[in-house]
């Protein structure tokens, strides 16, 4: 009978232990919970980290989750309540709007893309699910900093970083636009993460009515925006699919 390998047995069980409890676990948890020495279990998580299925905080030092696990675990998504209930709503939104359509959650002080769907046209285009954006230049980002607690302290935690000469980055300014955000239900990114590229996007709530995630669609200024202004009938499109799916997630009527 052939003999299980110790070290991937070891590092199944890591991942298991990330995978639950805490968001974030320190090396010595993680040692002492799974009964090996520091050192053998640091090589683990390192090892796991430069493949992306474990990711370290810079501040506290605190191993999560890693994003590469999102990107292989294509048959997880598939069932995932969230992106499984978004499916038909964001097609239709990629239909009737003619642009892409991404759908984000929190993660490691970030969006994280768990569901693309292509601008529906012929032009060349790159899947993103798997892929990282900022919380406070994104709308994305900023539609889950003004609804979500924890989305909102990591925001202001993070380094927030001044992509092009619209990103606003002070605690101020930023805090001015979630309370802009809040106000009118939608957020919006005119180049604040890429030149020329525009984008809005739209909490989604649980039937706790607690939000769990954002979807909005992206595209050329030109496209989403008139006479300096986003076109009035795509933010609608937007808020219309995010509370579409929230229905669907049993948030009821918004």
């Amino acid at each position: 009978m052939a003999r299980n390998i110790q070290s991937l047995e070891r590092a199944a069980a890591m991942l298991r232990l990330l995978a639950g409890g805490e968001r974030r676990l320190g090396l010595s948890d993680i040692a002492s919970s799974l009964g090996l020495a520091k050192g053998t279990a640091h090589g683990i998580l390192r090892t796991l980290q430069q493949e992306g299925f474990v990711e370290q905080d810079d501040t506290s030092g605190r191993y999560q989750l890693g994003a590469e696990l999102l990107r292989l675990g294509t048959t997880y998504l598939d069932v995932h309540e969230l992106r499984a209930r978004a499916l038909v709503w964001t097609d239709d939104l990629a239909r009737s709007s003619g642009e892409s359509v991404h759908l984000g959650v929190l993660h490691q002080q970030g969006v994280l893309i768990v569901h693309h769907v292509f601008r529906p046209d012929d032009s060349r285009q790159v899947l993103e699910i798997g892929a990282m954006q900022p919380l406070h230049s994104t709308a994305l980002g900023k539609v889950l900093s003004a609804y979500d607690p924890v989305a909102h302290s990591e925001a202001l935690e993070a380094d927030r970083k001044a992509y092009t000469d619209r990103t606003v980055c002070e605690p101020d300014g930023f805090e001015h636009i979630l309370d802009i955000t809040r106000a009118r239900g939608y957020a919006a990114d005119v180049e604040e993460t890429w030149e020329g590229i525009a984008a809005i996007a739209a909490p989604i709530h649980d039937r706790r009515r607690m939000p769990v995630g954002a979807v909005g669609i992206n595209g050329a200024v030109e496209r989403l925006c008139r006479d300096g202004e986003l076109r009035p009938e795509l933010v609608a499109a937007v808020r219309d699919c995010a509370r579409a799916v929230s229905r669907d997630l049993g948030a009821g009527r918004f």
